[in-house]
Order: C-alpha cells, then structure tokens, then sequence
C-alpha cells in the first residue's frame, strides 16, 4: 500500500533532477524518469567534513515538533544568507517548480514536504549561480559545517531553529533519494543546491545540508 508519505517522497525525487537544470540555467523543470539515484553509490560523489549526522531516534535529542507553518524567511548566519522564502509546487506537466532566476534570487520550499518545525524532512532549494546574474543564494552552501546554524522564521510568527548534522556533495547520478527525503522520527531539514565542476549549463553534483531542530 502507498502511504502519504511515500507518496510524498516519491514526488520530491523529482528535484534531484530538477536541480540539474535549476541551478544556473533557465530553471525549466524537468521530468522524473529514473533520474534519482540510491544512497548506496552516494558516497562515489564525496562527503565534506561536517561529520556523520546524529541518529535520528536518539530521544535525546529529540526537539518538540511545531504547529504547522509555511517558511517565509530562512537565515544562515555562517554564510551570509538572509532571504525571502517562496513557495515551489509541482507544475501541472508533472515537474518540480524551482525558483526563478532573477537578480536577486531566494530560496524556495517545496511544498509537498513538511513544513519546517514539524516531524519530517522539510525541503528547501536554491540556486548556486544565476545565469548572468552571478551569485545565487545559496553559493556557498557548501561551506557550512556541523553544527553550524540555520533559521526559518514562519508565517505564524515563530521561529524554527535548527542546528546542521551533516553536509554532503554527491554527484546527480548517485543522488540519495531515500536519505534525504525518506520519513525521520524528529522534525528536520534539508537544504540542496548543486555543486561540484560545471557540466555543459549546469553543474555535476548536488550539495545537500542535513539539519535537524534545535531542543528547548
């Protein structure tokens, strides 16, 4: 049987290969045929040295999940990031939205996850580069480490705070679908962009931040 939750993992592979377009180039969407990879050959494209992520069923560091509330502003101190969230779906052709390429470009939440502070992974994207624009939001995704600190004010007036786990850069090929968007026991958060050398208008891999909330 097919749960809402695996429903809903199955439409966020998409932006594995979304991104692969949506990072630097038109921001077209795309298809999902197969393009998601495993987590078992994501270690081909590399892990930073942030650390390996706390498990997620220690009770310990377990945060009480929040009421539910879009994102509408993310902040990433260590690398400069304060910016508007927007709000990606799907498109009615059966691709993922990404954020459109603009001058000054934000980052998007993908609205089939859950919304951040709640149990789950909540997925937020954003451009490396811009197109002629230069810079995109999250340029410098990949310098984050553990431990690290990222903030998502929401609608509601709260504020969800989460603290990073992990940061990967995998190559598209070997994206670890199941890792990143797969169900957790305590509410967390992923933040992908791409990364790695260019390849034709786009780039080779994807940088994903793993984050998971901060405890009272």
């Amino acid at each position: 049987m097919t749960t809402a939750l695996s429903r809903r993992a199955l439409a966020t592979a998409l932006l594995a290969a979304t991104l692969l377009t949506g990072c630097g180039g038109g921001g077209q969407g795309v298809r999902n045929e197969g393009s998601a990879g495993t987590a078992q050959g994501s270690e081909a494209g590399g892990e930073s040295s942030a650390g390996r992520e706390a498990p997620s069923s220690d009770p310990t560091n377990a945060a009480r999940p929040l009421g539910r509330s879009v994102p509408v502003r993310l902040g990433i101190p260590s690398i400069g990031v304060d910016t508007p969230v927007m709000r990606l779906g799907l498109r009615t052709d059966g691709t993922v939205e990404v954020p459109p390429v603009t001058a000054h470009d934000q980052a998007g939440w993908y609205d089939k996850s859950p919304t951040p502070g709640r149990t789950g992974p909540s997925v937020l994207l954003g451009h490396v580069t811009v197109g002629d624009y230069g810079d995109g939001v999250f340029r410098h995704l990949s310098e984050l480490h553990r431990g690290d600190h990222v903030t998502t004010r929401l609608k509601n007036g709260t504020t969800a705070a989460f603290t990073v786990t992990r940061v990967r850069t995998v190559d598209k090929a070997d994206f670890p679908t199941q890792e990143v968007y797969g169900d957790t026991d305590r509410p967390e958060l992923r933040l992908i962009t791409c990364g790695g050398p260019r390849s034709g208008e786009g780039y080779r891999d994807n940088v994903i931040v793993f984050a998971a909330l901060d405890g009272s």
